[in-house]
Parts: structure tokens; sequence; C-alpha cells
């Protein structure tokens, strides 16, 4: 019973250590800067003309105490009920 308890601290102790290596390496990582490329940045104007605009069919208002016109209006027929035992 002691090897199993010692185990699990030798592998709690190797995780804590890899994660405090990781963020030790990631903290001092430095970063290189690109070498810098003389860039040319040109100019162009575009113009745009907008399209007319055609409307559209409206949708239903919903209004309070109206009902919802986006509710379906067929109602399913009831279910069929049998007699017990003739199933």
């Amino acid at each position: 019973m002691r090897s199993g308890l010692t185990g699990r601290r030798l592998a709690a102790t190797a995780g804590l250590a890899a994660i405090v290596s990781m963020g030790i390496l990631s903290a001092c990582a430095q970063e290189e800067k690109a070498p810098e490329t003389p860039t040319e940045t040109t100019t162009t104007t575009t113009t745009t003309t907008t399209p007319s605009v055609e409307p559209t069919e409206k949708a239903p208002r919903l209004d309070p105490g109206q009902p919802n016109p986006f509710s379906p209006t067929v109602i399913a027929p009831p279910a069929p009920t049998a007699p017990p035992g003739d199933n």
C-alpha cells in the first residue's frame, strides 16, 4: 500500500514540474521581429451607385391581444382510441 502512495506522489510531482517548466519557458521566450520590408501604398478611388430598392411585401404585424398570424391554422385530429385489450 505504501508503494501506491509513493507512485502517486511521484506522478503528481512530475506533473507539477512539467507545468511549472512550461510556464517558465513561455514567460521567458523572446519573440523575434520579422525583418521590416519597405511597402508601397497605392490609393485608388472608386465610386459606387446604389441600386434602386423595390418594396417587398410587408409581414403581418404582431399586435397584443390578437391571434398570432404565424401560428398554424390546421388542427390535427385527435388520436384514435381503441377499447382496452384491443391492441
